[in-house]
């Protein structure tokens, strides 16, 4: 299952894509979890140091790695420099697992102790001085959209990604690529507007979106939160000691977490597991192929020198049946 956390910033979507994080560790879950936010923090919110976090490796250093990998023996492919983001596999190409071993992993994922089992953690990496004013957060998240194309994971196997804060995940295709998608919003105007976006920009796609409140007060925050959008509220965290230990950089043992809100994590779990029965992989690799159409007219085509609509192959669909072929 693929589960993007979403949101305006200071919204607490990296802090309860964290505690998601570490329910489904508790429960022995096989996890992958990805930072994909222009402000890294998940890696601290796992339990990391700053030094921890900031020694990870970054996907986008990597890249050249992460293309010749997936790239496999894919005839479609002419050259990993004629890979973009959008790039969707085809016969050949090496697909991706949650639970396996494979030179991505190796050179990309870090394993996170927490309680109850450990998690692989994978970062986009930081925007650097470097990069003010050449280059674009998004190209950095193109490794991320990349390797989500080429996943396949299967019931109980966990991908949560936490996204880049606001409407900035529109700007490519990866909002496509989950089986659920939680908008975590405040009960404020400013916090439902992200909302009101994705949900507008979502709406042609078949997006699965689910509203989580955070930082609610009482029954008058769930209740402006249910009036502004409605039966897509799944749920709302209120206050936690829990929580403000973790921010302090002395969480406690998980299972110390408050009742109400190991019980709200709890609701997100079953809720995902459920969406699992409307995976659709047909219109997932349709997709896929939209916006690598897309991308390649508005500028792949130019940047690399090839027309890269024929890396599509129209006899693949993505699924166990192309993982058992491959």
């Amino acid at each position: 299952m693929k589960i993007a956390f979403v949101g305006k910033g200071g919204s607490g979507k990296t802090t309860l894509s964290s505690l998601f994080i570490r329910h489904l560790a508790a429960r022995a879950a096989p996890v992958v979890a990805v930072d994909a936010d222009i402000n890294q923090h998940l890696g601290c919110a796992l339990g990391l140091d700053e030094a921890e976090a900031a020694a990870l490796p970054a996907l986008g250093d990597h890249l050249r790695l992460i293309k010749d990998y997936l790239r496999g023996d894919n005839p479609r492919i002419a050259s990993a420099e004629t890979m973009i983001k959008t790039t969707p596999p085809g016969e050949g190409s090496r697909l991706l697992r949650v639970r396996e071993d494979n030179p991505v992993y190796d050179a990309c994922a870090r394993p996170v102790e927490l309680d109850g089992g450990a998690v692989r953690l994978m970062v986009t990496g930081a925007f650097t001085e470097s990069d003010l004013g050449v280059a674009c957060y998004h190209s950095k998240t193109g490794a991320v959209e990349l390797c989500l194309n080429h996943l396949v994971d299967g019931r109980d196997e966990y991908v949560v990604v936490d996204m880049t804060a606001g409407s900035d995940s529109f700007a490519s295709g990866m909002f496509t690529r989950f089986d659920l998608t939680f908008l975590v919003a405040e009960p404020t105007r400013r916090g439902v507007s992200v909302y009101r976006q994705y949900k507008e920009y979502a709406r042609d796609y078949g997006v699965l979106l689910k509203v989580v409140g955070n930082k609610v007060h009482g029954p008058d925050d769930v209740d402006f939160l249910r009036a502004e959008v409605g039966d897509d509220l799944l749920v709302a965290f209120g206050h936690s000691d829990w929580v403000r230990a973790l921010e302090k950089g002395r969480p406690p043992r998980f299972g110390l977490l408050e009742e109400p809100n190991r019980r709200a994590l709890e609701l997100l779990r079953t809720t995902v597991d459920a969406a699992y029965e409307q995976r659709d992989w047909e219109r997932y690799t349709r997709q896929m192929v939209h916006f690598h159409l897309k991308n390649a007219q508005a500028w792949g085509n130019e940047r690399t020198g090839a027309d890269l609509a024929a890396q599509i192959d129209p006899g693949f669909v993505l699924g166990e049946a192309a993982v058992t072929t491959a």
